[in-house]
């Protein structure tokens, strides 16, 4: 398949990890014999505040790593949803974050990017440890090339020294970077910063109102190697 303009030139595919390659919802889900029907508006809030802490404390200039505001924020997410007070309960969902389960089709979709030549790399917010063990987890490690972290950094994305992390580990230019995300304000900002980004959309949400200009929109990871015309 003839690689479409918006991609010629690509040398590496890099991608967030949190809502992309590894489902935040997972944790939630696999609780729900505990939570009940308050599975889904947990996970909702868990991962609401787990973002708005992230940008709030880059603001204030108070960095704390991502496992910590995972855990800042699903207190806040079982308060909210009524289920606090259960330390046993929220030591389970902890550990469960910690080895989340990759989308079904992530696996596959890096398998074909690295056979066609590309170099593959994550770029996340969340912490060395919390991504190493995500990614041993899902069987992902041995298909990427770089884990990167923004803790050496001490801020969080949509900083632009947190996509620069990637050019300089990757060796290249970042328009010869494919940035995937399914965070659409992460897709517009690596755009920004001139990545060409493919945002993953998979709830069919409408585009944001951001400086940058993606490259593309899909449905799903399995649609990226299309797009790379591999």
């Amino acid at each position: 398949m003839k690689k479409s303009s918006a991609f010629r030139g690509i040398e590496a595919c890099v991608f967030d990890a949190y809502g992309t390659l590894f489902d935040v919802a997972a944790a939630a889900r696999r609780c729900a014999d505990d939570l009940g029907d308050k599975s889904g508006p947990l996970a909702d809030v868990w991962r609401t505040k787990q973002l708005q802490y992230t940008w709030l404390r880059s603001l204030m200039g108070e960095y704390a790593d991502f496992w910590k505001l995972t855990g800042d924020a699903l207190d806040y997410a079982l308060a909210a949803t009524g289920m606090g007070g259960n330390p046993a309960l929220r030591r389970k969902l902890m550990n469960l974050y910690r080895d989340l389960d990759a989308y079904p089709d992530a696996a596959d979709t890096l398998r074909a990017l690295r056979k066609a030549g590309f170099k593959t790399a994550i770029l996340s917010n969340g912490s060395p440890d919390m991504l190493r063990a995500a990614a041993a987890s899902a069987g992902l490690n041995r298909l990427l090339d770089h884990v990167l972290s923004v803790h050496g950094l001490r801020i969080f994305k949509p900083d632009p020294r947190v996509y620069g992390l990637a050019t300089k580990a990757l060796k290249v230019k970042p328009a010869k970077v494919c940035f995937v995300s399914s965070n659409s304000w992460d897709a517009w900002a690596g755009a920004h910063f001139g990545f060409r980004s493919v945002w993953i959309n998979r709830s069919g949400a409408p585009r944001e109102n951001m400086p940058g200009r993606i490259a593309a929109e899909a449905r799903a990871l399995a649609d990226l190697p299309r797009l790379l015309g591999i």
